[in-house]
């Protein structure tokens, strides 16, 4: 079968088909271009989907993965990213192997079949000039023939005529015989061009048709072979990635089977434990006695203050209710009064009253006292720095050693603080050795550089790694006394409580005596816990050294002088105007500043206060 011989005629029908043939192929490539752009766009919509639901960094949501399920759902996501870097890799590879190769073939197609269809053309043009060529020489003949046959009948008739003359006669022989051999010669040009013509239509119809129309046929079999080809190809490119999205897929199959229920909740355990004992039996209160009323260690009148807590440092309470109190009802505890406000001097002056006004130690009870209504389980401390720890504890600031925490979760942080450290401290050390062998290289070579340049970067460093170390071993002595692995405090700890005992035991014996007239206590409390005072102070004046001062909140004017002998409370002097830093409470006592370094409590009915209105909208 061939073009040549079975369509010799249908040169236009054939260039409409090759014609056809190139859209065919251009809208193919149209389609796998589309299904690229398809393949890119759900690759895409599934990155934002997987990136979507990743936790976040350094969020509660981050820690909630660390759940054998939540950890299955991570791994889905992260096969679903894979998974879409195979869509990716699908619209790629069509786009370099199918698109960009036939764009190329459809361009060379194109030309090759203008150039055999501009062949094609130019043999029709010479059949068509022959056959013109034919037509002329055939008409020409055709005429002269006739202009001889005229010339020869107007021969013979002047010659039968006998009225002309032999003059006329023989013009007219003569012009027959030229007409004559006019159509001879039309005859043997016309034979000429026809036999031309015969021949140029033969080769037209059996040789240069024939192959013009083989090669286009050629040409439009290798257009199907090759649409065919790609064809293939885009199966064969979606066949390759099916082994990896397999894979993905196991993967999340295999993290589904890696959830482990009891696992997630040993994990619950381990994040909300407060390492409590649960509250005992409550104790019966014989009314019928006429002896006082014992209060149970495990009653919630424990946390009223009328008994004393058995609490030593690092122990545990036996009325661990606190965990169960609700937030409302620890806020009122923290800032309700407990007694009415001292009334103002019945005089003019002060010194009429003996001894001056009451102490405000006796107008309200400790805060750290309401403290351990919910909070049983820490020392109590009497001294100014304690209300100062509990006021940034009501404030919401995290203490250093995470006291405000239950036990085990305690632990976890102490836990978590020591690794951070000791990481620290490693990669200082490392740096430390990399100056080290610099200065070594320095030294050996003077021309690379000076060794005393390092000196004070390899001070600098070995500071901050005694820094970092005296840190780890502070967070490592309250982990260890959490964990039960120490006595209550290490050797340093009881070091700096001696010095403090030494240097300071008659403030800390003055605050255990003051104890019922100063702000921080309305009760007497047993020698052991005096003991506790003095061991936990050393800690807390380092936390405190560098607390910010609270903001002034207004002024305010003395009209009394007072003279505050009490622990917590400062002297004013009639007409002296200071900062007010804490509003009556509603215990009749507000808390003013002279300067950074005095503050203290003075009875609200002996000053007159101007609070910035700014400050009181806050």
């Amino acid at each position: 079968m061939s073009w040549g011989i079975e369509l010799w005629d249908q040169f236009d029908n054939l260039e409409k088909h090759t014609q056809w043939g190139i859209d065919i192929l251009e809208k193919y490539i149209k389609f796998v271009k589309e299904r690229t752009e398809i393949e890119l766009s759900y690759a895409k919509q599934l990155r934002n989907l997987s990136k979507k639901y990743q936790p976040k960094k350094n969020s509660k949501e981050e820690e909630e993965y660390r759940y054998t399920a939540c950890k299955a759902f991570l791994s889905t996501l992260n096969e679903m990213n894979d998974y879409a870097g195979q869509h990716e890799v699908i619209s790629e590879n069509m786009t370099s192997q199918i698109i960009v190769e036939l764009a190329r073939y459809v361009q060379e197609l194109k030309q090759e079949r203008k150039s055999h269809f501009h062949d094609g053309r130019k043999a029709q043009q010479h059949i068509e000039t022959c056959w013109k060529q034919l037509e002329s020489s055939k008409r020409r003949f055709e005429r002269d023939c006739k202009e001889a046959d005229r010339a020869q009948q107007y021969f013979e008739k002047m010659d039968a005529d006998i009225n002309v003359t032999k003059a006329d006669v023989e013009k007219a022989r003569q012009q027959a015989q030229t007409r004559h051999q006019m159509a001879e010669d039309s005859k043997a040009d016309y034979s000429s061009v026809l036999q031309k013509f015969n021949h140029e239509q033969h080769e037209y119809y059996h040789t240069h048709i024939p192959n013009i129309f083989q090669k286009i046929q050629e040409m439009e079999e290798r257009r199907i072979v090759r649409i065919g080809e790609s064809v293939k190809t885009y199966a064969e490119l979606d066949r390759q990635v099916i082994p990896i999205i397999g894979k993905c897929l196991d993967g999340i199959v295999k993290a589904a089977e890696s959830i482990d229920p009891k696992n997630d909740s040993q994990l619950v355990v381990e994040a909300y434990k407060s390492g409590f004992e649960p509250p005992g039996d409550i104790e019966f209160e014989d009314y019928t006695q006429p002896m006082k009323r014992t209060v149970s260690d495990n009653s919630l009148s424990n946390s009223r203050g009328e008994g004393k807590s058995e609490l030593k440092f690092g122990g545990k309470s036996k009325g661990k209710l606190w965990p169960f109190i609700k937030k409302n009802k620890l806020m009122s505890l923290l800032t309700s009064p407990h007694q009415p406000p001292p009334p103002p001097p019945a005089s003019a002056s002060p010194s009429a009253v003996p001894n001056g006004p009451q102490s405000p130690k006796q107008q309200k009870e400790p805060l750290s006292h309401r403290f351990n209504e919910f909070m049983t389980s820490k020392p109590k401390i009497h001294c100014f720095r304690s209300l100062k720890r509990g006021l940034s504890l009501k404030l919401g600031a995290t203490p250093e050693d995470f006291s405000n925490l239950p036990p085990e979760q305690r632990r976890k942080k102490l836990q978590q603080k020591v690794d951070e450290l000791n990481k620290e401290i490693q990669k200082e050390m490392d740096q430390r050795d990399a100056i080290t062998k610099m200065k070594d290289v320095y030294l050996k070579n003077p021309q690379m550089g000076d060794p005393g340049s390092l000196d004070h970067k390899l001070a600098e460093v070995s500071q901050n790694i005694e820094k970092l170390r005296l840190e780890a071993q502070k967070f490592e002595a309250w982990l260890a006394e959490v964990e039960g692995r120490l006595p209550a405090r290490s050797d340093q700890a009881r070091r700096q409580s001696g010095m403090y005992e030494t240097q300071n035991a008659p403030s800390v014996n003055n605050c255990a005596q003051d104890r019922e007239s100063s702000p921080d206590g309305s009760y007497t409390e047993e020698q052991s816990q005096e003991s506790e005072v003095k061991v936990l102070a050393t800690d807390f004046d380092d936390e405190f050294d560098d607390e910010e001062p609270l903001p002034a909140i207004g002024t305010c004017k003395a009209l009394y002088t007072f003279e505050g002998q009490n622990e917590g409370t400062i002297s004013v002097v009639e007409g002296e105007t200071l900062y007010v830093i804490e509003e009556d409470k509603g215990d009749g006592w507000t808390r003013i500043r002279r300067n950074e370094d005095e503050e203290g409590y003075v009875p609200t009915s002996y000053v007159e206060v101007y609070l910035d209105k700014n400050a009181k909208d806050c």
